[in-house]
């Protein structure tokens, strides 16, 4: 690992070589069935892909302990099969790799570059709540134990409470990154977030870490993923450049939306992988409303997803967000 630099990080240009084999992944977490928003960017994900003979792995996020539903790592690759996406190798379990995570953080004390917090969450919207100058209410972490404690020792012993560890963000703090879908994009980190979580109270890695840890050590170059993800982005940039490494490209694509604009989700009715499945609904009725949604297809049911191949063009998805009506 080497020593990544300070202050304003503008990563447009500091991409993995263009003529490098396309490395991607699919990385679903475990604390819910597959619905038809997840399948369409896993789609997409498996498309950008495939469609230029690259390397697709797949990661299950699963370091979420208590949202994760027993049973949901199997149904998981239950309804990808059920698709047609495949992935290279074995399936790797991210809650397998705590010690390279572990390593990673470890790195990141020697250097300063984090430290120990004891904030509960009411605690944190208590001091968002009050008036703070230069910060947008309720939008970012206020450095309260920034400079507090020695060590997290010190932090259990005056408080009672094991800390988590939170990456410092400098006031003023901007990233910005090229995407390929939503072009140039600058985010405030200051502002959008403070100084962030990357290892929780129980010692596990949060998911901004474990995410750059792990997709550094595979060779990751591309990332595909939903738009809510941009702000995620920019942690991640400064992580890995805190790391030394290369950062991906990435393309954030629009989630799919219920008719009443908001994001697909149980009021919606029921769009899970699994109830299309036990209806006896036939996996390529789904991929052709998905191939549809992106351009692909009328509609018509898929034989496969290599059927799609052939006429994929990432530059032609479309760039608002899928409205889904509920029928399929």
């Amino acid at each position: 690992m080497l020593a990544g630099s300070r202050g304003d990080s503008d990563d447009r240009g500091m991409v993995q070589d263009v003529n490098a084999i396309p490395v991607g992944r699919l990385a679903p977490s475990p604390t819910g069935a597959l619905h038809l928003g997840n399948a369409r960017t896993f789609l997409l994900a498996w498309l950008a892909i495939r469609s230029r003979g690259g390397v697709l792995l797949l990661r299950i996020e699963d370091l979420d302990g208590p949202r994760i539903k027993k049973g949901s790592v199997e149904a998981t690759l239950e309804d990808l099969a059920w698709l047609g996406l495949d992935w290279d190798g074995e399936p790797v379990l991210q809650s397998g790799r705590i010690e390279a995570h572990t390593l990673a953080l470890e790195h990141l004390k020697a250097r300063g570059l984090v430290y120990p917090c004891v904030c509960t969450r009411s605690e944190i919207e208590r001091a968002q709540s009050a008036p703070q100058e230069g910060l947008d209410h309720g939008t970012a972490y206020p450095g309260t134990c920034r400079g507090r404690f020695r060590d997290a020792a010190e932090a259990l012993a005056a408080t009672g409470r094991e800390p988590a560890w939170r990456f410092r963000v400098e006031e003023g703090q901007e990233v910005s990154f090229e995407d390929q879908v939503h072009g140039s994009v600058r985010i405030d980190l200051s502002k959008d977030c403070g100084d962030f979580v990357v290892a929780k109270k129980d010692g596990l890695p949060a998911y901004q870490l474990a995410v750059v840890v792990d997709d550094l050590a595979f060779g990751v170059n591309e990332v595909l993923r939903a738009d809510d993800l941009l702000s995620s982005t920019a942690r991640q940039l400064l992580l890995i450049r805190a790391l030394g490494g290369q950062p991906p490209s990435y393309t954030h694509v629009p989630l799919v939306l219920g008719p009443d604009g908001r994001r697909l989700a149980k009021r919606h009715g029921d769009s899970r992988l699994a109830h299309y499945r036990n209806m006896g609904v036939p996996p390529g009725r789904v991929l052709g409303l998905l191939a549809e949604s992106l351009g692909l297809g009328d509609g018509s049911e898929v034989a496969s997803p290599q059927e799609l191949l052939a006429d994929f063009d990432l530059s032609r998805i479309p760039l608002s967000p899928w409205v889904f009506s509920g029928e399929l």
